[in-house]
């Protein structure tokens, strides 16, 4: 049955591969691989789930690109498009909060990260949500991959659904497990493979930068995390990313697809259910 499954698969890759640029443009997850007319059309089509992939651009270490963020929220949600089936990826928002920039603050000591005020983020969240809501999207989920602006989603979410409340049709959904999942079952996984949490970390760790290779290994400086041991918070490490794997990485990567998946389902299936 793999085996079968398997060739269904490369099949499937091949057939895609074999497709013209435009054509596989217009069978893109991505709004911006997408005109005007064929998103109407999918939207039309039943395609009335919209994600909005929020990653932030801020300092991980010597070892992982500025990006890691915004890679990693865009890959992440093209993933669970597809395992939807009915579902559009907006634009990633690379601006968010991330402290003091004046006097610098947190990871605003870095050279490289950009903060924005909380009420510029949220009004960004609240203006795309309602752009969306107007071209025909029901069920609008913010997927936010930093931790610290989870409290704006919510925010942002409720403040919505209080206006829309009179004129339903749509509901915005602040996807909190795509983020609490890194932060409890992913480290629950790699502590059972014998990891400490000292190693595992909180920042450009091993959870961090495994979850960098298995999806962007560009972003990762691999030569660079020999010397891992040696960081500290003094170089933006809160962990010790020396024996990250792209093999770690995809642990937290399925956990992720899979919590965020089931619970899209669930919300989408209740609003349904609301409205009729």
């Amino acid at each position: 049955m793999r085996r079968a499954a398997l060739t269904l698969c490369l099949a499937l890759g091949a057939l895609g591969a074999a497709l013209p640029p435009q054509a596989r443009a217009a069978s893109s997850v991505y709004l911006e691989d997408l005109t005007s007319p064929e998103l109407k059309a999918r939207i039309a089509a039943g395609a009335t789930t919209l994600l909005i992939p929020i990653g932030g651009t801020e300092q991980s270490g010597p070892n992982i690109a500025l990006g890691k963020h915004n890679a990693r929220a865009h890959l992440l949600a093209g993933q669970i498009a597809q395992a939807l089936g009915n579902a559009i990826v907006a634009p990633t928002i690379a601006y968010v909060p991330e402290g003091s920039i004046t006097p610098p603050a947190a990871h605003m000591r870095f050279a490289g990260t950009i903060s924005v005020p909380e009420a510029t983020f949220e009004s960004v969240l609240e203006s795309a949500a309602r752009s969306f809501r107007q071209h025909g999207f029901t069920d609008i989920f913010f997927l936010g991959d930093h931790g610290g602006y989870q409290h704006s989603e919510s925010k942002v979410a409720t403040r919505l659904n209080q206006a829309w409340a009179k004129a339903p049709g749509s509901r915005a959904y602040a996807l909190l497990d795509y983020y609490r999942v890194t932060q409890t079952a992913y480290v629950d996984a790699l502590k059972q493979r014998g990891y400490s949490a000292a190693e595992i970390g909180t920042h450009a760790g091993l959870a961090d930068t495994s979850l960098s290779l298995a999806l962007d290994p560009a972003q990762v400086r691999g030569p660079l995390l020999v010397h891992g041991a040696q960081w500290g918070p003094s170089q933006g490490v809160h962990g010790n990313p020396t024996r990250a794997s792209a093999a770690l990485g995809r642990l937290g990567v399925r956990l992720i697809v899979d919590t965020s998946v089931a619970a899209i389902r669930t919300a989408v299936k209740q609003h349904a259910a609301a409205r009729h």
